[in-house]
């Protein structure tokens, strides 16, 4: 991918045009099979649409509909790359089934992430025969077993520093205890000598050891002790990351994240998957670009980005997040709404042909075809729209266009004459 870039289209068409072996990391939330309440989030004809096509046939046709997206995001990802998969309960067993353990197998599976997204509640009021819900799963597969994994780490528990931490130094430092000996004796290698008083088979060699003591990070806590190393709290990354999440909160509705998007995702959620399957200047790929957190994180961590959605408003609105968080040294990215092939639109059925024209000028069409007068749909402002697909428009056509707009509506024919504005497009 040369550029970043924002795409507005169906990410399967995009995805087919994409160069295969070119992305490093997918992540994908795609709509869940639960959520039909948060299908037409922003209310444009794109989603109307795929809102239709996904629900029609059930979670068949949803399994369906997602494996031949999926099918072309494995044909994108490089050797060493990785995809993440978004999900809840609704449909995961038939997601990691029936699409992922087939297209990527089993073998490839790496892990199965619980986000714990919010905290209990209690809906037995409500009738609630059920247990809580309150996590999302987050598929992690690998192309290969060749790839890309970077070690992430949580913070300790106050209650683990407290039970393991217990000393500090004199400069606040806390620490704690290490042992020194050398597992295994001498069949392991490990050098035996005396040091304070104490002879042992040793982790480190005597030289090593000599340095430490005069470091300050051995310390014998009475006369007789075997001397232990001092191992400070400020010095270690933390745990290492596990497979259950349960450390990153929802956006709540005061956060300065927050864009109004139903299903929208914290930027820490995203952080720690880019950061742990990607290096900086890798490709991620976001084919349901939705509010667009995959892809501000991306740009944030200075790799290369593509997101795609069909939501005209999603692009708008993942730009905007783009804008007001690049400075002068952030890398360019492009925005392509979409290109058409004109033939294929040109010789399509006349009635699509005259719909399509009329959603992309932001009007609506007819809904019946036959005794409309010849006009074809109405604008944003009411005014009526005639298309015609013909290579050459004479005055005769503009004429009975006049008188059929003057009968479509006289009252509002004669108020945009008087307004000096168009009486029709």
């Amino acid at each position: 991918m040369p550029i970043n870039k924002l795409i507005l289209g169906d990410n399967l068409e995009i995805l087919k045009s994409i160069e295969a072996d070119s992305i490093d990391l997918i992540y994908l939330d795609p709509p869940f099979f639960s959520n039909r309440n948060y299908e037409v989030i922003w209310g444009d004809a794109g989603e109307i649409r795929s809102f239709q096509d996904r629900w029609s046939g059930g979670i068949d046709h949803y399994i369906g509909w997602l494996k031949e997206r999926v099918e072309e995001m494995r044909r994108v990802l490089k050797p060493a790359g990785s995809i993440f998969l978004h999900c809840d309960d609704h449909a995961n067993s038939y997601i990691q089934a029936d699409i992922l353990d087939k297209l990527f197998l089993r073998n490839n599976f790496r892990s199965q992430i619980t986000w714990k997204r919010s905290s209990a509640h209690n809906d037995a009021k409500q009738g609630r025969k059920a247990l809580g819900n309150i996590a999302d799963t987050i598929f992690y597969y690998t192309k290969s077993d060749e790839y890309i994994f970077n070690q992430q780490y949580t913070e300790y528990s106050e209650k683990y520093i407290s039970e393991f931490y217990k000393y500090t130094d004199e400069g606040g430092r806390r620490y704690r205890l290490d042992n020194l000996t050398g597992p295994g004796g001498a069949s392991k290698g490990n050098p035996e000598y005396e040091i304070m008083g104490i002879k042992r088979y040793w982790r480190y060699s005597y030289e090593k050891m000599q340095g430490l003591i005069k470091e300050g990070r051995i310390i014998q806590t009475k006369a007789g002790n075997v001397p232990a190393y001092k191992r400070y709290l400020d010095e270690m990354p933390g745990v290492a990351l596990q497979n259950i999440w349960d450390d990153i909160n929802v956006i709540q509705p005061q956060s300065k994240e927050r864009i109004g998007y139903p299903t929208q995702k914290p930027e820490a959620l995203l952080e720690r998957i880019i950061k742990m399957a990607s290096n900086e200047g890798d490709t991620v790929l976001d084919p349901f670009m939705g509010g667009g957190t995959a892809i501000a994180v991306a740009d944030k961590l200075n790799r290369r980005w593509l997101g795609i959605d069909q939501s005209a408003m999603a692009v708008k609105v993942t730009e905007l997040r783009l804008q007001k968080q690049q400075d002068l040294f952030s890398a360019p990215y492009a925005v392509q709404l979409h290109k058409y092939d004109y033939d294929t639109l040109r010789y399509k059925d006349a009635f699509a042909f005259e719909a399509w024209i009329v959603r992309q000028f932001g009007g609506t069409p007819n809904a019946k075809q036959r005794g409309d007068m010849g006009l074809d749909g109405k604008a944003a402002d009411g005014a009526p729209i005639q298309v015609k697909r013909s290579d050459n428009i004479g005055r005769g056509v503009i004429d009975n266009f006049k008188s059929a707009a003057e009968r479509f509506d006289k009252n509002l024919f004669e108020k945009n004459i008087a307004a000096q504005k168009p009486i029709g497009y």
